[in-house]
């Protein structure tokens, strides 16, 4: 059986997303070629462009212990091109809401506000109910229209650091959206003010509800004040759970950016029962009503879920993510929030945007939700590229070693090289300008290796992608040079003294200095004629000698 979503105005806006999507797509050149400009959010008003798309009833529930295929339908056909993400992203932000979160509503009948210098109020009616809440704003100097991040509950990214790089900081109270501290069946706040105390929908999705409403408002302004295509979310702990949500469900925010979001937040379902020390999902699901009411039937066994946390970064996609994570407490789950990220950087580099996600636990502090100074410059530089549309620094992986995950030990699908076809999930934000990024301002780049030993049956490339202060970020690309598909393949490299592998991903390594063999996993070892697959890594040591003698053979 197959149903429209449930959104009462799907249809029309449907067509108003899809006439967008075509116009993006023949105005635009292809995703990642150079020089090119693409837009990062979905245009003014789209919320959600898969609104219309079809998504099927998944019948019984079975049970598997890997992440799910992000890019393989509920048809049980993969998608082949950027543009079928569309309907595969519908299907997926479904699922979340029927299974995780609890249905997110479509825009209420009517949203009016006022936005000022200092504050923006939202008045909601919908069906004969009212409700009414606002924020306050804080403008950096300057004279505007500003760019502006919204900061759940107090708690999120450095607002210093946000003001100085040129954003305005909107505060949003989450609890006057939905409270904790109350039970399943007598929620309370503005969103259950509009539809029901009993609704199954969980605090996190009435959080994500408001932060759209925020966003109708400034779109509704006469723009003076506030940019209505430079919006931003973030929070930390339980805001940083509500900021994940938030950016995933709706289209129009361009930079989302959840901090130490620990379970319930960023980190995989699948791993959270895994992780030593890690909140467990009973605790998280009971603690507060964060999460839809159906989740409750999942906390004893993740692996029935038909849908994972990978997905909901793939969500966000192409539009700029930093998710910010503390190694040292536990019960964060930060080893499954790294699988999270590495497994959601595949649907970005999928649609052309790799470049467009960044994660970072490597910090020294431990203090819970504490403005790092290892965050600064890559926050500065997400709000340069993402929200003032002036920079073009390229995503960086910072993985603590001490909570590193292991993405090939979770996934048996490989990435698809998908076609042209359009674009797809509120635009692109291709990866326009180059591997700049990295703490101190490194300057990374296509600096490293070069060619590998070429032969009839592999070869490895490797490029410098981020560079810091007493370490890098690289990349391997093993090419099949032969006539058949490869079975397998071994990479050598040799390390310079001092360098040290600290995380490896998409690859199995013996060694970590020195000389280095890096293996496939049981998912990326098929490569065909002409095609590539790629393993990541950091190291410290310095970045200016990058690994050499790169050669490629049989395992």
């Amino acid at each position: 059986m197959r149903f429209p979503r449930h959104r009462a105005w799907a249809w029309a806006a449907a067509v108003f997303a899809v006439a967008v999507s075509l116009a993006v797509a023949a105005l635009f050149p292809r995703p990642g070629a150079a020089d090119t400009l693409v837009p990062v959010a979905a245009e003014p008003g789209v919320e959600d462009d898969g609104a219309d798309c079809a998504v099927a009833d998944t019948g019984p529930l079975t049970s598997n212990s890997r992440l799910p295929d992000p890019f393989r339908k509920l048809d049980g056909t993969r998608i082949s091109t950027r543009s079928d993400w569309r309907c595969r992203r519908a299907e997926i932000r479904e699922l979340a809401e029927r299974h995780v979160y609890g249905q997110k509503p479509a825009r209420p009948e009517s949203v009016t506000g006022t936005v000022s210098r200092t504050g923006i109020t939202v008045r909601v009616t919908h069906q004969g109910r009212s409700a009414s809440f606002s924020a306050s704003v804080d403008l950096p100097s300057g004279t505007g229209p500003f760019p502006a991040v919204v900061v759940l509950g107090g708690l999120g990214a450095d607002t210093a650091t946000i003001k100085g790089a040129g954003a305005a900081v909107i505060s949003l109270d989450p609890y006057a959206l939905g409270k904790e501290g109350t039970s399943r069946s007598n929620k309370q706040g503005a969103f259950y003010g509009l539809y029901g105390s009993s609704s199954s929908t969980g605090l996190l999705m009435a959080w994500s509800w408001g932060v759209s409403r925020v966003i109708d408002v400034i779109e509704q302004s006469d723009g003076s004040v506030l940019r209505a295509d430079a919006t931003g979310v973030t929070g930390c702990s339980r805001f940083g759970k509500g900021a994940f949500v938030a950016g995933a469900f709706d289209q129009r925010i361009a930079l989302t950016m959840p901090i130490e979001s620990g379970s319930a937040g960023t980190g995989i379902f699948r791993g959270i029962p895994g992780e030593s020390g890690a909140q467990p999902l009973s605790s998280a699901y009971s603690e507060q009503p964060w999460l839809g009411d159906a989740f409750g039937s999942f906390t004893g066994s993740p692996d029935t879920l038909p849908v994972d946390t990978h997905e909901i970064v793939g969500l966000v996609a192409p539009r700029g993510l930093l998710v910010m994570e503390n190694p040292h407490v536990d019960w964060l789950g930060a080893r499954s929030g790294s699988v999270a990220a590495l497994g959601g950087a595949e649907v970005y580099k999928a649609l052309g945007a790799g470049g467009n996600i960044s994660y970072w636990s490597d910090v020294q502090d431990g203090t819970h939700c504490a403005a790092r100074s290892e965050w600064r410059t890559p926050l500065q530089q997400n709000i340069q590229k993402f929200l003032l549309k002036s920079g073009s620094s390229s995503g960086v992986f910072r993985i603590s070693p001490a909570k590193s995950g292991d993405l090939s030990a979770w996934r048996d699908w490989q990435t698809p090289s998908l076609a042209d076809g359009g674009t797809s999930g509120g635009g692109t934000g291709g990866d326009t300008g180059g591997d700049t990024g990295g703490d101190d301002g490194g300057n990374g780049g296509d600096t490293g290796g070069g060619p590998g030993t070429p032969g009839d049956y592999c070869t490895a490339t490797h490029r410098t992608v981020n560079s810091w202060s007493g370490g890098f970020q690289g990349e391997v690309t093993v090419r099949n040079d032969g006539s058949g598909a490869l079975d397998g393949w071994s990479v050598g490299m040799t390390l310079a003294s001092g360098q040290s592998i600290s995380s490896l991903w998409n690859g199995r390594n013996t060694g970590t200095g020195g000389a280095v063999t890096v293996r496939n996993t049981d998912w990326n070892g098929s490569v065909a004629p002409g095609s590539t697959t790629t393993f990541g890594f950091t190291a410290t040591g310095s970045s200016s000698t990058a690994p050499t003698t790169l050669t490629c053979d049989r395992p």
